[in-house]
């Protein structure tokens, strides 16, 4: 009787050290993957931060420049397709993050175009609010590029806990799936030519 109690304690204990070995795991992956989840949340909060921005410079523009109305126009649109494109950071996909880039760089081009229209107005560069405004959108640009690194960097910290060898077991048995990485635009590593 005594080994039978033995046996079965040993059996009730190798299965709760089992089990917690699992949930450990299991509660890894669920806290990684908020990390993910909220690394992604602060890229979105940073391009809003840059989408806010934006009406604000157009407005002091449109102020200097009003006859540049293409490039003003140009820079609304670019910020209205920005601002469609959205992502569930549950579920996203290399194709989601890819267009979600896309979007995002077209605002990038048509910023850049209105930075360059601004070089032909000397008054508008000396502008205290445009001024200001410029400094908040170069330091968004910084923000937003932070942001993107360390969402990248929470995404390797979950794909390579994930990919483990063991891990990969528990991982793809209860959704764990893969997460994406924020990468640049094809040709970005091409600096563009700027004429004035």
């Amino acid at each position: 009787m005594k080994n039978v109690l033995i046996g079965v304690g040993v059996i009730f204990l190798l299965g709760f050290i089992g089990f917690s070995w699992f949930t450990g795991k299991y509660d890894t992956m669920v806290q990684m993957q908020e990390g993910v989840t909220k690394s992604w949340a602060d890229v979105e909060t940073q391009y809003q931060r840059r989408s806010d921005l934006i009406p604000n410079l157009v407005s002091t523009v449109k102020g200097y420049a009003d006859h540049e109305k293409e490039t003003l126009m140009g820079v609304v649109e670019a910020r209205a397709k920005a601002t469609s494109v959205n992502i569930d950071p549950s579920n996203m996909t290399s194709a989601d993050l890819q267009k979600f880039n896309s979007a995002q760089s077209g605002l990038g081009g048509a910023l850049s175009k209105l930075m360059v229209v601004v070089e032909k107005y000397p008054d508008l560069k000396a502008n205290q609010n445009f001024m200001q405004l410029q400094a908040q959108l170069e330091g968004t640009e910084n923000r937003i590029s932070v942001a993107r690194n360390r969402f990248n960097e929470s995404s390797r910290e979950y794909n390579t806990y994930t990919k483990g060898f063991v891990n990969k077991f528990i991982a793809s048995s209860n959704g764990f799936e893969e997460k994406p990485y924020f990468e640049s635009n094809k040709g970005s590593d091409v600096a563009p030519t700027v004429s004035f």
